[in-house]
């Protein structure tokens, strides 16, 4: 990649043995990473040279050679797992907190989303209740976005910067909401890398997948074949503007059910 490119990388929960997820369908747990796999690809970065950044690092500080972290949801995983993990290599990430997952089985509770924070990790938030933003009105999109900010800021007691779009709907109305809210940047899915010039409210980030080998992560980290990423996502993002988000889901759904043997995974 060119120095002024920056791929933003996006997590989910992290698998440990003997620990059930927090959610068991298909369509979560593809973007469920065991804890091993996390850990040999930031083992990997950290022999690169290649340094693991918040978005607010990547935002306003100069890394020729980083790569932003980030994780959605708020799950458990992302203060047992992650941020030891992240502590060990140096690296810097955001954890961007869905509020009404908190206190759920397998979700964060506010303590340890301060706690989080209180590390020096960039927290930001990815929404009130992680509904699809494009299916609401612009009051849906005030809680979700507006109001959701101010409901982690008394948690954190600091300010909230930077928002993710849960299933990475982004639209231009997204990006308004959140500007007026306050913060600074929203991500989106949107396959690419993020360059000097590029707009802080449409990010692009790339999701590491469950079946994402080492070596295929070390060709995103370096920046090929990601065409072939871009390709899928194009015929994706297609199908779901024909289907609506709904039957898109239900889809989607049941083509993994046929493809995946258990439903309920363990460590």
């Amino acid at each position: 990649m060119r120095p002024d490119e920056t791929l933003y990388l996006m997590y989910h929960e992290l698998e440990t043995p003997g620990r059930p997820l927090s959610q068991s369908e298909p369509g979560y747990v593809r973007y469920v990473l065991t804890a091993q796999k996390f850990c040999e690809q930031m083992d990997w970065l950290q022999r690169e040279g290649i340094r693991g950044l918040s978005v607010s690092q990547a935002l306003t500080e100069n890394h020729p050679r980083g790569i932003v972290i980030t994780f959605d949801d708020g799950c458990e995983s992302d203060l047992s797992v992650a941020v030891p993990l992240l502590q060990k290599t140096g690296f810097g990430a955001t954890f961007y907190i869905t509020l009404g997952f908190l206190g759920r089985p397998g979700y964060l509770v506010p303590s340890q989303v301060r706690e989080m924070g209180s590390a020096g990790f960039d927290i930001g938030c990815h929404s009130m209740t992680h509904s699809y933003l494009g299916d609401l009105d612009e009051a849906g999109l005030r809680r979700e976005i507006a109001e959701a900010k101010t409901q982690l800021e008394d948690i954190l007691g600091r300010p909230v910067y930077h928002f993710s779009c849960p299933g990475g709907r982004w639209s231009p109305q997204v990006a308004r909401v959140a500007e007026q809210a306050g913060y600074r940047s929203v991500a989106s899915s949107r396959i690419a890398v993020n360059r000097s010039g590029s707009d802080p409210f449409h990010l692009a980030r790339v999701a590491v997948m469950r079946g994402m080998e080492l070596t295929a992560f070390q060709d995103l980290c370096h920046g090929r074949n990601l065409w072939q990423l871009q390709l899928r996502d194009f015929f994706r993002v297609a199908t779901r503007r024909v289907l609506g988000n709904t039957l898109y889901d239900r889809l989607r759904q049941r083509i993994l059910e046929s493809r995946s043997p258990a439903k309920t995974p363990r460590g």
